[in-house]
């Protein structure tokens, strides 16, 4: 490819970081590295009721941790800036006055009654809203007068009529407009802020954006961009709008489907090389059965003709599978540093561990690995450890120590636990063959009723593990407490 491939991320900072514009971030990201090209990161901040500096950090931090650096833009700077709409104002006033000098652009005076009269009018009849370009025409002279009165305007584009806008997006295929449905639209509100639509082409053309990749929902933006590009004498850069992300319903993603932006899968203790893989595969497919990847490997396969048109659909349980591989990787340590926190907010841990409670949570994390699947899962796992108040959880658990021997196996496991030296996995895993020999009963017949009795399930880590952990001493109250010796 003979032109340098730039591509841009540009997010609005009006809230938290959703998932969504992650996944389209990692997209840009991986075509410009892909392809040797540039990634461009800009902030829209025109909506200045709604933009915050806080929001702004959060996307910062969000693609940082994801992995997710760009070569230009905030923070570092670059030889198109600056990279903050509200910082840039001066270059589309530049441009703003060129548009009206050449006639592509011109004062609208219709007041806000006269165009929802306008509006109400062409919906009885039957026909899409657009203005009417009542203004379009204006004699230079009432401009003039109408501006000297200080009367409150907009500025619009002069759209050419009967004209067909046609898109060869690199993603839905060929696309057309009517540019008499796409109208004289707004591009300079009554404040003097330019609007998105106005802004986006211009910094994109001043920043040569050669391909823009964005979602699906930005489609709709696209003819009225083009317009844009047109009046302005910009080249258009290719198009490719990814499709949505749904819940599992196939709703769109909201925060009825969960968590839904990146500070909360942080939170929770998701691990970044394992959003960004689930991310990668939610559009994009790669050409072999291949499920996990190193951000290396996205970047040497990732290709937007692999981009599907079809909706992805965000599947909870895919990301824990896939957290849950990365999750096995980590070192005895790294488990103890994800984990650590969630334990610390549940009360379960020091927020200034001793050296022996931290070599505790280090074993008890390594033992309950194979039951967290992210870091907010060990709270689950590791409640037995911290709670007596506690019963077995359904009916057919109860039963379990219904059974006509389980008083007779948690009497023997008791007197046998307090004749041990040392309480270690290796020293208790004999005891349960000795009572199973003792008493004639089968294998299920000591670990069940000794397993509920301990920790009210019937399913978990290894008993012996689960014993060592929990201590003679825990160990004894807990077989006490089931009134059965």
């Amino acid at each position: 490819m003979s032109q340098e491939v730039r591509v841009r991320f540009a997010p609005s900072p009006t809230g938290p970081f959703h998932i969504g514009g992650a996944r389209s971030a990692l997209f840009n990201y991986l075509a410009a590295k892909h392809t040797g090209g540039k990634f461009v990161v800009r902030i829209e901040d025109t909506d200045q009721k709604r933009s915050t500096r806080e929001s702004e950090e959060n996307i910062k931090d969000a693609l940082k941790w994801l992995g997710i650096n760009w070569d230009e833009g905030i923070d570092i700077g670059g030889p198109d800036g600056p990279y903050r709409q509200m910082e840039r104002l001066d270059i589309y006033k530049k441009y703003t006055e060129k548009l009206l000098a050449e006639g592509k652009a011109y004062y609208c005076f219709c007041t806000t009654e006269e165009l929802e009269a306008e509006k109400e009018e062409q919906l009885k009849k039957g026909e899409t809203p657009v203005y009417s370009g009542k203004c379009r025409n204006l004699p230079k002279e009432t401009v003039q007068q109408y501006l000297k009165e200080g009367r409150p305007y907009v500025i619009r584009v002069a759209t050419p009529k009967d004209q067909i806008i046609a898109i060869d997006d690199l993603v839905r295929g060929h696309v057309e407009f009517d540019s008499n449905i796409v109208g004289d639209f707004v591009i300079v509100k009554s404040d003097g802020i330019p609007v998105y639509n106005y802004c986006v082409v211009m910094d994109d053309a001043l920043m040569h954006i050669t391909h823009v990749i964005r979602a699906e929902e930005h489609l709709s933006n696209t003819p009225r961009q083009i317009v844009l590009y047109h009046a302005l004498g910009f080249p258009v850069p290719q198009f490719a709008h990814v499709s949505l992300i749904l819940g599992k319903d196939k709703k769109k993603m909201s925060k009825r489907h969960g968590a839904t932006s990146v500070q909360q899968y942080k939170d929770m203790g998701y691990l970044p090389a394992a959003i960004v893989n689930f991310l990668a595969l939610l559009g994009w497919t790669p050409d072999s059965d291949q499920e996990i990847f190193s951000q290396e490997e996205l970047i040497q396969q990732f290709s937007l003709d692999r981009v599907a048109k079809n909706p992805a659909v965000f599947d909870i349980e895919k990301l824990n599978w896939i957290n849950f591989h990365y999750m096995k990787e980590l070192d005895e340590n790294q488990l103890l540093a994800v984990c650590l926190p969630h334990l610390q907010k549940a009360g379960y841990a020091s927020e200034q561990p001793s050296e022996q409670e931290m070599q505790w949570l280090k074993a008890m994390c390594q033992d309950m690995r194979e039951h967290v699947q992210y870091g907010a899962q060990i709270v689950d796992a590791a409640k037995i450890f911290f709670t007596d108040d506690f019963k077995p959880e359904n009916e057919e658990t109860a039963a379990v120590l219904q059974e006509e021997t389980a008083s007779a196996v948690l009497k023997m496991f008791s007197d046998e636990l307090a004749g041990l030296d040392q309480v270690t996995a290796d020293t208790v895993q004999p005891l349960f063959k000795k009572i199973q020999k003792g008493l004639k009963v089968k294998g299920k017949f000591v670990y069940m009723p000794i397993r509920v009795a301990l920790t009210g399930v019937m399913h978990g880590p290894e008993l012996n593990v689960i014993v060592a952990l929990m201590g003679r001493d825990k160990v004894q109250k807990r077989l006490a407490q089931s009134g059965l010796i």
